[in-house]
C-alpha cells in the first residue's frame, strides 16, 4: 500500500475552545457539589492524599508503605511514585500561598485538568491522523460526554486511572504514528513500559501494543525497524522504571500486582524475540507468524515457570475467602452485563458507545480500503479492552477512548451523506451517530425509564448517597479533634480517617493489606468474643462505623453473637460504651477495659 500523506496537526484553537468549555462546566458542577459530596470522593483518590502528604514530608521514595494503616504494623501498597510526584509536586507550589489542606484541594483541581488537556489534544491527533480534520471536534467533544471519563478526570481524582487512560490512548496514536514515523515506535515502547509500572490494570492496551508490533512485520518485513526499536525501548524503559520503583535489595522481588521481575522479565523477551527476529531473513509471512509464535511461547512459559503464582494474575495470591466475599463483590470488577442491573445508566452509557465502535471499525475496515493498517491497529486495542470491560467493568475506562476515532469515522461519514443529500433519513442518522455515542445522553434515557421501574439501581443510588454523608470533610471534624487513636472502622471509611483524622485504621480497601482487611470481616461477622481478641490484639480504642455501609450489616454468614447482628439487635456488650455525638453521621464506640 502506498503511504498516505503525512497530515498538518489538528487545529488547537478548537481543542483548546473545547477544553475551556469542559473545564467551566467540570469545575462549575464541582464546585456547586462541595456541600453534599466528598472532594476526594474516592477511596482511592483519598489514600493517594495520604501517600502524597507522607512523601512530601519526607517519607523515603522507596517506601510505599501506608503506617498508619493495618494499625500498628502498616501495609505496602502497590502504587508508583510517579503519580505521587506531579502531585506532590504541585502541593509544594501552592502551599506557600495556602493552607496545607487547601494546597492539597488545589491540586486536586489543577491534576486532572491538566491530564485533561492532554487527553483531549491526543484525541485530536489520533482522529486527525485516522479520519481526517473533520475527525477532530468529535474525538475531542465526546469524551467530556462519557461518564467513564468525566469520573476520572473530575476535580479530586488524584488516583492513577486518569493517567493510564492518558497512557492507553498515547500508546494507541505512538503506535498508529510508528505506521508511517517508524521513531514512533520507540516512544511507545517507553509508553507502554511507563504505563506498566504505574498500574497493572494497563496489561490490556501494553499486549495490544506488543501484539500489534509483531503483526505489521508479520504482513510486511520492511517494519523490522519499528518492530526492533519497540522492543528494545520497551525492555530497557521497564528495567529503569524497576530500579526506580524498588530499592536493589527489593529488585529480584517476586510479585504480580506490581511492576517487578515477572514483567520485566515479559518485557526484556518481548526486546530479545522482536530484535532476534528482526536479524532473520523469512520470506514468508507464515515463517515469521511461526517464529515470533514459538519464541513468544517459549519465553512467556519460561517466566511462569520462574513466576507460577502470576499465573492467576495480580490477585492470585489473595485469600480466596476475600477474592471471594470481598473483591468479587466490588461492583467495578463485576461483569458489564451484570452491572447493568445496579448501575443500568452508567453500563449503558461507557459500553454501548464500545460495542458500537466495535462495529463501526469492522465496517470501515471492510468497505473503505483506505488506511486499512492504521484501523486494524485500533481494531486490536479496541478488541482487548472490550474483552475486560465485559468481564470487569471497570475495563470501560480504557476501552472509550480507543472508541473514539470509530465514533469521530461515523459521524463524519453521516455529516457527508447529510450534506450530500438533507433528507429527513439523513438528518436522522447525523443524530443518532452523535447520540449513540454521547454517553451522557444514553445515561439520562436510561435514568428516565430506571425512575418509572423501580429497581435494584435505585437502592444503590441511594445508598452511595448516605454513604457521601460519611465521607465529607466536615463529618471528621469531631474525630479529627481527639488525640491520635488506633480505630477499627468499615473499610471503605478507613482511607478517609486517613485523610481526615491523626488517627490509625486497621483497613482500607487495598488488597495488599490482607490481614487488616479479613480482620475487619472478622469483626463485623464473627462471634464478639473473636471480635473483641481482634481489638485487643491490635490495641484498638474507638470503633468507628458509617450505618450506610454494606460491612456494618455483616454478611449472610454472620453468627448470631456478631457485631453485626448484636448492634442490630441493640445488644452490644459493656465493654463497647456508645460515646456518638448528636448529629455525627458516625456511630462511635469506646473499647473498655473488661
Amino acid at each position: 500500500m502506498p503511504a498516505l500523506a503525512r497530515r498538518s496537526g489538528p487545529n488547537l484553537n478548537r481543542v483548546a475552545a473545547i477544553f475551556a468549555v469542559a473545564v467551566v462546566t467540570i469545575v462549575t458542577r464541582s464546585v456547586m457539589g462541595q456541600g453534599s459530596r466528598p472532594f476526594f470522593g474516592d477511596t482511592d483518590d483519598a489514600m493517594r492524599m495520604v501517600m502524597v502528604r507522607d512523601f512530601i514530608s519526607g517519607q523515603n521514595w522507596f517506601d510505599l508503605s501506608a503506617h498508619r494503616l493495618n494499625t500498628p504494623w502498616g501495609a505496602e501498597l502497590h502504587w508508583s511514585r510517579l503519580v505521587d510526584l506531579p502531585v506532590g509536586a504541585i502541593v509544594l507550589l501552592f502551599t506557600p500561598l495556602l493552607s496545607e489542606t487547601g494546597a492539597m484541594t488545589a491540586a486536586g483541581y489543577v491534576w486532572p485538568m491538566l491530564l485533561l488537556a492532554l487527553l483531549l489534544w491526543v484525541s485530536a491527533a489520533l482522529a486527525n491522523r485516522l479520519v481526517g480534520p473533520e475527525g477532530v471536534l468529535p474525538a475531542v467533544v465526546l469524551p467530556v460526554l462519557n461518564p467513564a471519563i468525566v469520573a476520572e478526570f473530575t476535580p479530586g481524582r488524584v488516583d492513577h486511572h486518569n493517567v493510564i487512560i492518558l497512557l492507553t490512548l498515547t500508546l494507541l496514536w505512538t503506535t498508529v504514528e510508528a505506521l508511517q514515523r517508524p521513531r514512533f515506535a520507540i516512544l511507545a515502547g517507553i509508553i507502554a513500559a511507563t504505563a506498566l509500572a504505574i498500574a497493572t490494570e494497563s496489561l490490556p492496551p501494553v499486549a495490544a501494543a506488543i501484539l500489534v508490533m509483531g503483526l505489521l512485520w508479520v504482513i510486511d518485513p520492511a517494519r523490522a525497524g519499528a518492530m526492533r526499536g519497540f522492543g528494545l525501548a520497551l525492555g530497557t524503559a521497564s528495567l529503569l522504571h524497576l530500579a526506580l520503583f524498588r530499592p536493589p535489595a527489593r529488585w529480584l522481588e517476586a510479585a504480580c500486582d506490581v511492576l517487578s521481575p515477572f514483567y520485566v522479565g515479559i518485557a526484556l523477551v518481548v526486546a530479545v524475540v522482536f530484535t532476534l527476529a528482526s536479524t532473520l531473513p523469512l520470506a514468508k509471512a507464515w515463517q515469521r507468524l511461526g517464529l515470533l509464535a514459538v519464541l513468544g511461547f517459549m519465553g512467556l512459559a519460561l517466566m511462569l515457570r520462574l513466576y507460577p503464582e502470576c499465573l492467576g494474575g495480580p490477585y492470585g495470591e489473595l485469600d480466596p475467602w476475600l477474592q471471594q466475599n470481598w473483591i468479587g463483590g466490588i461492583f467495578e470488577a463485576r461483569p458489564w452485563l451484570v452491572t447493568l442491573n445496579e448501575l443500568p445508566g452508567y453500563a449503558v452509557a461507557v459500553g454501548i458507545p464500545v460495542l458500537v465502535a466495535l462495529i463501526t471499525v469492522g465496517v470501515r475496515l471492510w468497505r473503505v480500503r483506505d488506511d486499512r493498517e492504521g484501523w486494524a491497529v485500533l481494531l486490536v486495542f479496541l478488541l482487548l479492552t472490550s474483552v475486560v470491560m465485559l468481564v470487569q467493568v471497570r475495563g470501560a475506562r480504557l476501552a472509550v477512548m480507543p472508541a473514539t476515532p470509530a465514533a469521530a469515522w461515523l459521524i463524519v461519514s453521516a455529516r457527508r451523506r447529510y450534506l450530500s443529500r438533507p433528507r429527513w433519513p439523513q438528518i436522522l442518522a447525523l443524530v443518532s451517530s452523535w447520540l449513540v455515542f454521547a454517553g451522557v445522553v444514553l445515561s439520562l434515557l436510561v435514568s428516565l425509564i430506571v425512575e418509572r421501574f423501580p429497581s435494584h439501581a435505585q437502592y444503590v443510588a441511594q445508598v452511595q448517597g448516605d454513604k457521601d454523608q460519611c465521607l465529607l470533610p466536615s463529618a471528621f471534624a469531631d474525630l479529627a479533634a481527639l488525640p491520635p487513636e488506633r480505630i477499627m472502622s468499615p473499610i471503605d471509611l478507613g482511607a478517609h480517617l486517613l485523610l481526615e483524622t491523626p488517627h490509625e485504621v486497621v483497613s482500607a480497601p487495598y488488597h495488599r493489606n490482607e490481614r487488616g482487611v479479613r480482620d475487619t470481616f472478622r469483626f463485623f461477622n464473627d462471634p464478639i468474643d473473636t471480635a473483641r481478641q481482634i481489638l485487643s490484639e491490635r490495641g484498638i480504642g474507638l470503633v468507628v462505623i458509617c450505618p450506610a455501609m454494606p460491612e456494618v450489616q455483616g454478611l449472610p454468614s454472620q453468627t448470631a453473637d456478631s457485631f453485626a447482628t448484636l448492634r442490630r439487635e441493640g445488644r452490644l456488650p459493656d465493654w463497647l460504651s456508645n460515646v456518638s455525638l448528636p448529629g455525627s453521621p458516625f456511630e462511635v464506640y469506646a473499647v473498655l477495659p473488661q
